[in-house]
Order: C-alpha cells, then structure tokens, then sequence
C-alpha cells in the first residue's frame, strides 16, 4: 500500500472493525448462496405446476362428453300416471292440458311405437317398462286417467 498512512487503533476499534469485516463478509455469503437457492426453488415450482397443469388437461380432455342436449327425468314412476310423466315416457312435449297441439295422436303414436321397439318385452325388454309405456300411450290419447298398469 503506496502512499496510505496505516493508523494504529485502539484495542476496541480493532475488534469492532474485525467484527464488522467478518459479519459483512458472512452476510455477503449468505446473500450470494440464497440467491441461486431462491431461483432453483422458483424453478422447481414452475416446473411442478407446469406437470399439473399438464395432468389436468389431459385428464380433462380424456372425459366423456357430457350431454348438454337434453336431461332425462330421474326417480321412479308416480303411484297414478300423470300426462306429464306420459310425455316424459314417450319423449314428446306436453306443455298444459288445455295444450294438444304439441301432442297430437300421431306424434303420440309414433313416439310410442320408437319407445317400444326398444323396450319390448320379445327383444329382451321389460314387462313392466312395457305396461308402463303403454299406460302413458293410453294417458296421452285420453283413454284412460292412469294407473292402468298391471304392476
């Protein structure tokens, strides 16, 4: 060290001045090694969320469709068949009593006849779906107030 007068210091300067050296220095240390620590967990975290966000869409796109056309009625049949639960049978539109236009015998006719292909008792179908369907045919064309069924 050219042309710098080194001063001497006192006992106490001395030990603060070291004390001070040694604790930047570790604080630098310190500083410097938590760095990469923090952008190694930052990319650890992004890598883990970008395999989930990965998982999920793939689970996602994996699903069955779910219909958004039309939702079939759940529960049972009612004690005395309504014209309501016919029209849900036999899948034609019953908007009020006073309303037939919706339902008209041919319409009826033609939905039962779709219905009881797929539901006779001969391919394999129930005996009971198909007093039921035929109950709703008789409901819906006015034969009869309900609860005709056999069952």
């Amino acid at each position: 060290m050219l042309g710098v007068e080194r001063v001497p210091l006192s006992l106490d300067q001395s030990l603060q001045s070291m004390h001070q050296h040694i604790c930047g220095t570790l604080e630098n240390r310190y500083v410097h090694q938590a760095t990469p620590f923090f952008a190694g967990l930052a990319v650890a975290a992004a890598a883990l969320a970008g395999r989930y966000g990965i998982h999920a869409w793939q689970a996602f796109k994996a699903r069955q469709p779910t219909p958004r056309i039309r939702k079939f009625y759940e529960g049972g049949f009612q004690p005395t068949m309504t014209r309501r639960e016919a029209a849900l049978i036999l899948g034609v539109r019953f908007l009020s009593i006073h309303d037939r236009e919706n339902a008209t015998p041919d319409k009826v006719k033609e939905a039962h006849k779709k219905v009881m292909v797929a539901n006779h008792p001969d391919a394999g179908g129930s005996h009971y779906l198909a007093s039921k369907i035929n109950e709703a045919k008789d409901v819906m064309l006015g034969k009869t107030k309900g609860s005709g069924s056999a069952f």
